[in-house]
């Protein structure tokens, strides 16, 4: 470094100035003429932003900024021909070979990336810019085991952050924490911990992490907008607003504030003004996964059913891996009246999220349609919502019903059965309830079960409904059957 320094110090600066001001072109023409490696590099990573830049005006200029368009950055191939060069003569350094694998990933030569970016990794291990775009081409977890990485500990932040991304969110969550006990101060760990455990929709814990966060480092703003998915979900009014109050502050023009803030509108039913800041969030930055995916979910509420459409695809455009979206567009596609299409992107979203009950529960409900009416698969559906722990607790109770009404009163009591001992450990009452209780008195009266019909019936009775009447004439009705059999009893077999 300090030999570049020597051969062409004033260039350099010069150009790193005209870099920092966007001046890409500029940059790469004053280092036209310079050998060191810090002047190499600047230069060719300055021409590949400036064809980034143009590629995005292309963009604008065709569509829009949140239109699609086929623009390509057309420094490309003089960029990878170049490079390959320098590569082959051997004088080429970490940053570059990181800079050649960028390219080559662009242009879809991914197995000769990967290779270039683990050189790059191995060569100069702390470049997490590297390790990011060699992490986006390990979409199975066989080329993640195949990678001919050296042990290093930026290697572990590596492995978590792609165990992530390949849904192994407990493994990512265990490397995680035994980075943790040597990082024990670092925020992006603790963060990195709560994006797993959110995964695992372990939101308690994710709301502790996030306070703790943002004791911590007050004006962050980086990760709040999944914080404020989780106070969306559990309907927390009065911390999602303090949220959006505080990152509005702090930078209002950040894709996550934005995302934030239409996550409190959504909350209050403005989902009007929550579109607005969703696509705000998105002429920030057209990739933002998240924005996509909230805005569908917003288009579904106000039942703009093609703009949901559009939403959700462009989301899994971006990324084929995020099942919220493919489970949006199944969403959609059944407000839509079509269950083929529902299924398709269900079972879409299943598979990359399997132990999500709300999944299968979606799942099973398409199966029930009448269109379908597949019960069979609608109950292995339901079974498996069942066995992912299941909070909405819709699974067992649906279980119940589609076996009664198929005339298995047996597998309808074991199902109603397990039903009641949950609503009773949950403290839940309600309707579910009272038709659990009424199917296992009339259950057990028919099966001659009369003391553990008469248990369901009494019970029945602290209701103020029909359900009361019905179990006082189930009650009769068992105590004129036992005094029947007790008297048949007793002429039968006489003293």
């Amino acid at each position: 470094m300090e030999e570049d320094d020597i051969v062409d110090g004033d260039f350099y600066l010069l150009a790193k100035s005209y870099f920092d001001c966007r001046e890409y072109r500029r940059a790469a023409h004053v280092l036209r003429d310079q050998s060191g490696k810090k002047a190499v590099f600047l230069r060719y990573y300055a021409l590949y932003l400036a064809g980034e830049k143009r590629k995005e005006e292309e963009n604008i200029e065709l569509d829009g900024p949140l239109g699609k368009s086929d623009a390509v950055n057309k420094e490309l191939v003089s960029l990878e021909r170049e490079l390959s060069m320098l590569r082959k003569n051997g004088s080429i350094d970490p940053f570059g070979l990181y800079l050649y694998g960028l390219v080559l990933k662009e242009k879809g030569s991914e197995h000769l990336a990967r290779s270039v970016l683990v050189e790059s990794v191995n060569s100069y291990p702390w470049n997490w810019s590297a390790w990011s775009e060699l992490q986006a081409l390990c979409t199975t977890i066989d080329i993640l085991h195949s990678l001919p990485l050296n042990n290093h500990w930026m290697k572990d932040f590596f492995l978590a952050c792609a165990y992530q991304e390949l849904r192994m969110h407990n493994e990512s969550l265990a490397k995680y924490e035994y980075l943790q006990g040597t990082f024990s101060f670092s925020n992006y760990i603790q963060a990195q911990i709560a994006k797993a455990q959110y995964s695992l929709r372990e939101f308690e814990q994710v709301e502790v992490i996030f306070e703790e966060l943002l004791r911590n480092d007050p004006y962050r703003v980086e990760d709040m907008d999944m914080y404020s998915n989780v106070l969306y979900a559990k309907e927390c009014f009065s911390a999602l607003s303090y949220l959006a109050h505080r990152v509005f502050m702090t930078d209002k023009y950040r894709p996550e504030s934005c995302c934030i803030i239409g996550n409190y509108y959504s909350l209050k039913g403005q989902h009007e003004k929550s579109v607005m800041y969703f696509r705000r969030a998105l002429k920030l930055n057209k990739n933002c996964l998240s924005a996509w995916t909230l805005m569908g979910h917003e288009y579904v509420e106000m039942k703009n059913t093609p703009a949901a459409v559009d939403a959700y695809r462009r989301a899994v455009d971006i990324n084929p891996c995020d099942y919220r979206a493919w489970y949006g567009l199944g969403q959609a596609y059944e407000m839509m009246g079509m269950p083929f299409y529902a299924l398709h992107y269900f079972r879409k979203s299943v598979f990359l999220q399997p132990s999500d009950s709300r999944l299968w529960i979606a799942m099973a409900q398409c199966y029930e349609t009448e269109q379908l009416h597949m019960l069979e698969e609608a109950i292995k559906c339901y079974r498996k919502a069942a066995n992912c722990n299941d909070r909405e607790a819709i699974a067992l109770h649906q279980l119940a019903k589609l076996h009664c009404d198929l005339g298995r009163l047996e597998e309808a009591a074991f199902y109603y059965k397990k039903d009641l001992d949950r609503m009773e450990a949950e403290e839940r009452d309600g309707p579910n309830m009272v038709e659990a209780l009424l199917f296992l008195a009339t259950h057990c009266k028919d099966q001659k079960r009369f003391e553990e019909a008469e248990v369901y019936c009494t019970r029945l009775l602290d209701y103020t409904g029909p359900e009361k009447e019905t179990a006082k004439s189930l009650l009769r009705g068992m105590r004129t059957a036992q005094s029947g059999f007790s008297s048949m009893s007793a002429e039968h077999f006489p003293p």
